[in-house]
């Protein structure tokens, strides 16, 4: 039990000091206000800067309002909580602002989901007229769970590592694409090499040293494995599971049946149906996206073998992958996916000539997008070069782009514009 001393601590203290004094922007668009009683959940991989985002949040608000309270239920003093926790702290909170009683507030309530019974003190609060933002860990707030525990009455939003603009900005650098200089182009190439190698988890990039910088990731992959899906899940078959991940992080395409006969052939007995589940656990905890390959029928689709992309580089990294097409094309993917949405992703192949990325807008095709680090290769270009106009002419998509380490050119191939663009420029562009 949390005595009523403690909560006058944790309301004071925010009140003298509500965010730290360092906040950066981000590009991610989180309304301050609903005009419907919904919560506000922000959801992402464990490190993602949710809890960042709800300082920026708060600095903004209070140039509006002073009615607004944050508390993190991971600190120390409020991990312990419980249900009547939640009710004493209200009581103490209109205690000290008495006015508030019949005013609205903003309730920015960071890692809830520890508490038992939580969803009926938030849904309590939008009865009231009160706006309220809830955010935590994937491991415990899944989108699919949100929905069924506040019964609909919340708004979710994504949230994922750092693009490249706002990597950029938490440097403090910012470029102008309309009259860069040979030194300001440099700059940016070695933003991009850093970029790509070392992802763009916030804490990360916000630490100079690289030796750390791997630090940082082995833990969080660590942690991830761990806490959001060994022990959510309760997970016996640990051995069977840190193979898969390590799998998944390795290949490119992950068929069921090879890795099923793979583990059989090491002596590991596991059944495909525990396969799935593993598979969808580490999908549940945001890190791990199988692709789809795009088809017109829904079973084409759900049949398809995935291609497997993690949500960030810096997992690439931790697991020592070094190849650059690979890095390339999982960079790509992860800009597309903060952008677009991942059920707006797919990959296309056909008659065995494959295109990396179809991106759709409800389910209209907008865009096809082959990547490619060098394209210097003649039979590596025209082979790419294949593919996307063939399933430009069979999807009836002009908007055809390549994407390359440096290569920048605008060129015709069988009667179809291809633009070519080096990642840099594109990861300003997007």
């Amino acid at each position: 039990m949390i005595n009523r001393d403690t909560w006058t601590r944790q309301i004071k203290d925010f009140e003298e000091e509500p965010f730290p004094p360092d906040i950066k922007e981000r590009e991610v668009e989180i309304p301050l206000s609903l005009d419907v009683r919904r919560a506000i959940t922000l959801i992402g991989p464990r490190r993602s800067g949710k809890t960042y985002l709800m300082f920026l949040l708060i600095k903004k608000l209070i140039e509006q309002t002073r009615n607004v309270i944050y508390l993190n239920f991971e600190s120390p003093e409020l991990k312990t909580a419980e249900p009547n926790d939640l009710s004493t702290f209200l009581d103490v909170y209109f205690s000290i602002y008495p006015e508030r009683v019949r005013e609205k507030s903003y309730f920015f309530l960071d890692e809830i989901q520890n508490v038992e019974g939580w969803e009926s003190f938030v849904r309590s609060l939008l009865d009231k007229g009160n706006s309220v933002y809830v955010s935590g860990s994937s491991s415990k707030l899944l989108s699919k769970e949100i929905a069924t525990q506040l019964r609909g009455r919340s708004i979710n939003f994504e949230i994922f590592p750092l693009t490249f603009k706002e990597f950029l900005g938490f440097k403090n650098e910012f470029f102008d694409l309309t009259s860069l200089s040979t030194q300001q182009l440099s700059q940016i190439k070695k933003y991009t090499h850093e970029f790509i190698n070392f992802g763009a988890y916030p804490e990360v990039v916000l630490t100079e040293s690289k030796r750390l910088k791997e630090k940082i990731l082995d833990e969080m992959v660590e942690v991830t494995i761990q806490r959001d899906v060994m022990e959510r899940y309760k997970i016996r078959n640990e051995k069977s599971l840190r193979i898969l991940f390590k799998a998944l992080v390795n290949s490119r395409e992950f068929s069921v049946h090879s890795f099923y006969n793979f583990l059989k052939s090491i002596g590991i007995r596991i059944s495909k149906n525990t396969i799935y589940f593993y598979l969808q656990i580490l999908e549940d905890s945001l890190v791990v996206y199988p692709l789809k390959k795009f088809s017109l029928s829904y079973k084409g689709e759900e049949q398809s073998i995935p291609k497997i992309y993690m949500v960030d580089n810096g997992i690439l990294r931790a697991y020592g992958i070094d190849n650059e097409s690979k890095l390339l094309e999982n960079l790509v993917f992860t800009e597309l996916l903060k952008r677009y949405g991942f059920k707006n992703l797919r990959y296309l192949k056909i008659n065995q000539k494959e295109v990396d990325f179809v991106v759709m807008d409800r389910k209209k095709i907008k865009q096809l997008i082959q990547v490619c680090y060098d394209v210097e290769d003649f039979s590596t270009k025209n082979r790419e070069l294949r593919a996307l106009i063939k399933a430009g002419e069979e999807l009836k998509c002009k908007n055809l782009k390549v994407i390359t380490w440096d290569y920048e050119a605008r060129e015709e191939f069988k009667n179809r514009k291809v633009e070519f663009t080096p990642l840099w420029r594109w990861l300003l562009e997007i």
